[in-house]
């Protein structure tokens, strides 16, 4: 199994367990409220949805990455595309940070 993959298992499992909120408003909901632990946007996201997290989640010091695109999140959690999605549990966003630094293609 790659790497992409097991980011893309363990976004799914944590929507299985009710650890994940999707789209924008209730991704930025869970970010203010101090719920979030991890927040992945879509690469082919607008540069305005990424700059929106992007400042968001450094003011509530909450990690973030860009990751995959709309469609391959939305599959992920099983929806159609999302742009935005908030894991909310601090296992599965450790488990999804630490594939993500395993990977080299990762900036």
């Amino acid at each position: 199994m790659s790497k992409r993959d097991k980011v893309l298992s363990l976004i799914g499992l944590a929507m299985k367990a009710g650890k994940c909120v999707s789209g924008e408003t209730m991704t930025e909901s869970e970010t203010k409220s101090g719920r979030a632990k991890l927040v992945i946007v879509a690469g082919d996201a607008s540069e305005n949805t990424k700059k929106n997290f992007r400042d968001m989640c450094k003011f509530y010091k909450v990690p973030f990455c860009f990751y995959g695109d709309k469609d391959t999140l939305g599959h992920a959690m099983g929806k159609e595309f999302r742009a935005s999605l908030a894991i909310l549990d601090e296992g599965f966003a450790d488990g999804i940070q630490r594939e993500l630094k395993n990977r080299e293609d990762i900036a």
